[in-house]
């Protein structure tokens, strides 16, 4: 079992960054893709980023291109969203997320608990 642990979150202006942090205490993320989602209130869930496991390739979500950046950390114990320029459509609560591939056909099966962000002046 994969205990995923998010941080970051909080309240920003619009413009402003936040970077989330996600990471497994006692595990490693290693071997898992990470994705980053995040979910607004009566709207589905969507997938802003993905990281592969191998590699390390990444795949953003069209609305966040050019604005988040996911990373891993070298030690590969946390995955972070860098979240620039952020927009107040981007207010929600952001989960991370670990599986074996990015494939929209192959989800995620550990999941951690969210954090919330709000973009507002």
């Amino acid at each position: 079992q994969l205990r995923l642990v998010e941080s970051g979150g909080g309240l920003v202006q619009p413009g402003g960054s936040l970077r989330l942090s996600c990471s497994a205490p006692g595990s490693t993320l290693e071997h898992f893709a990470i994705g980053w989602f995040r979910q607004a209130p009566g709207k589905e869930r969507e997938r802003v980023s993905c990281i592969r496991s191998s590699g390390g390739s990444t795949t953003y979500a069209d609305s966040v291109t050019g604005r988040f950046t996911i990373s891993r950390d070298s030690t590969q114990s946390s995955v972070y969203l860098q979240m620039n320029s952020l927009k107040p459509e981007d207010t929600g609560d952001y989960f991370c997320a670990a599986g074996r591939s990015c494939s929209d056909y192959d989800p995620p099966y550990y999941w951690g608990q969210g954090t919330q962000v709000t973009v507002s002046s």
